[in-house]
């Protein structure tokens, strides 16, 4: 049999197989652990997605999965503790949402197995060296924000051509922050641009951000 014809056989086989039949849930109750950098309420959308998720693969919370949440409510400092209180609840996964909770469980397990929700950039920010072939216990979803951020400094220039002075709102809490200045300061000069820095560490600072903002006359970017 051929490449081809073996491939589109196998193709057409797993098609026609139920997701709940594919995902084959077993008797045993499984243990999720959820670490958010956010609030409960800010994240239910992405909640309530992974539930659906879930139940259309056949997995159900309290008939064979218990969900256990822990949220940093933007505190960044506190993902060690909250990840370390999952571990001692022998969770069977961990399903993180942000950079700074997918690091933190990193550091804090090379046993169980952590699903990011989302993470910026995983290869700029450390998690993982190689997207093809993730390291250890990592997997998930990540976005190239340094790469997308340097497209909408050439995307603002194009729009606004006489533009020459640019402001990004960044926290330096966040470690995907670091990767995405870097890239938009070097793209900067042949664009003809200076990029300003201001610094939000969290809601309180957003409004002398926007103050200072105002002094420098700047076109921001967040």
């Amino acid at each position: 049999m051929k490449r081809r014809e073996f491939l589109g056989l196998v193709g057409g086989a797993v098609a026609a197989w139920p997701l709940a039949a594919r995902a084959q849930p077993t008797n045993k109750i499984a243990r999720i652990g959820f670490l958010g950098s956010a609030t409960a309420v800010g994240s239910s959308q992405s909640v309530k997605a992974l539930r659906e998720g879930l139940n259309a693969l056949g997995y159900v919370e309290g008939k064979n999965i218990i969900m256990e949440f822990r949220w940093a409510e933007g505190k960044y400092e506190r993902q060690l503790e909250l990840v370390a209180d999952l571990i001692r609840l022998n969770v069977d996964v961990l399903v993180t949402h942000g950079t700074p909770g997918t690091q933190a469980a990193k550091r804090a397990t090379t046993n169980i197995p952590i699903v990011m929700a989302i993470s910026g950039d995983a290869v700029a920010t450390g998690i993982v060296t190689n997207l093809g072939r993730p390291d250890a216990n990592v997997t998930g979803s990540t976005y190239f924000l340094p790469q997308l951020n340097v497209k909408r400094l050439e995307l603002l220039k194009e729009v606004l051509p006489d533009v020459s002075h640019v402001g990004a709102l960044s926290n330096p809490a966040n470690p995907v922050s670091t990767p995405i200045i870097s890239a938009m300061t070097a793209a900067a000069p042949p664009l003809k641009l200076e990029v300003e820095v201001f610094k939000v560490n969290g809601p309180s600072d957003f409004v002398g951000a926007f103050e200072a903002v105002v002094k420098s006359r700047v076109k921001l970017w967040r």
